[in-house]
């Protein structure tokens, strides 16, 4: 399985690191290309063993998949730069926060299209994955893309309509679990606990209650944690009486509008 990676950010990174440590995919199988930034690409190539896109396109006509992963306002000069070179059978995985897949479509045709929205994790191999595809992706396509995005954590199959919620939740999350650390971190550090104690105790903490979660109900293990009049439940409180849940509903809402919104800006 053959796959060129078009655009060589973070997320690209994330994704490239998990499928070679988790064995789905061989360093030669990858190729890199983007815009601009070769010295990206030459870093990437030394980090990882992957191959660099070269001026004849072959790794283009080779790809088995071709992974869209800059920002929406570079894909329709990506897509313009590279569709003369895709062949019937390549697959277009866009992990592209809102654009759609018939606008990919407009661009270069009806190949099979897949949009996927994975999230950073993907580099330990916990990623969570939504995946939406059109209707001109095989049988044995879909399978091979389960298998290629479950080797980098899980796999839910959405309607593309739903992919925006899953930007907004899975895509975004982790950046919202880092920000709520970092407050945690901070109000353990002035509550009187050292530095590095409080990022331990943080780190930790999370860690644990992340492998709950997979185990239990959500809100079965928070009452199970939380004794009345107690520790737990006066903090509790103290995030009930600054709305969190509103706080957090806002959060998700206003991601999924604004890739909607680059969605619209693309068409």
């Amino acid at each position: 399985m053959n796959i060129v990676c078009v655009g060589a950010g973070s997320m690209a990174e994330s994704m490239i690191h998990g499928w070679i440590n988790k064995r789905i995919l061989k360093a030669e199988d990858i190729a890199v290309m983007n815009k601009s930034d070769r010295d990206r690409l030459e870093l990437l190539s030394d980090e990882y063993g992957v191959k660099i896109v070269q001026k004849e396109r072959q790794e283009l006509r080779n790809a088995d998949f071709i992974l869209l992963a800059m920002k929406p306002k570079d894909v329709e000069a990506a897509l313009t730069d590279i569709k003369d070179n895709l062949t019937g059978n390549t697959v277009i995985i866009s992990v592209v926060a809102g654009v759609s897949i018939e606008t990919i479509q407009k661009h270069v045709g009806n190949f099979p299209v897949a949009r996927a929205m994975p999230n950073t994790s993907a580099k330990v191999g916990k990623s969570a994955t939504g995946v939406a595809w059109s209707k001109y992706v095989t049988l044995d396509q879909q399978h091979d893309l389960r298998d290629l995005l479950s080797s980098i954590g899980s796999v839910t199959v959405v309607d593309e309509k739903q992919i925006d919620a899953v930007t907004a939740v899975a895509g975004s999350g982790p950046a919202y679990i880092y920000y709520f650390a970092e407050a945690m971190t901070e109000a353990a550090i002035a509550n009187g606990l050292s530095p590095a104690d409080a990022k331990r105790l943080v780190r930790q903490t999370f860690a644990g209650a992340a492998d709950m979660l997979q185990q239990e109900d959500f809100a079965a293990l928070r009452k199970k944690v939380t004794s009345p009049n107690g520790t737990t439940a006066a903090g509790l409180a103290a995030l009930e009486r600054n709305n969190f849940k509103g706080i957090v509903g806002e959060c998700v809402k206003d991601a999924a509008d604004r890739a909607r919104a680059l969605g619209r800006e693309f068409e």
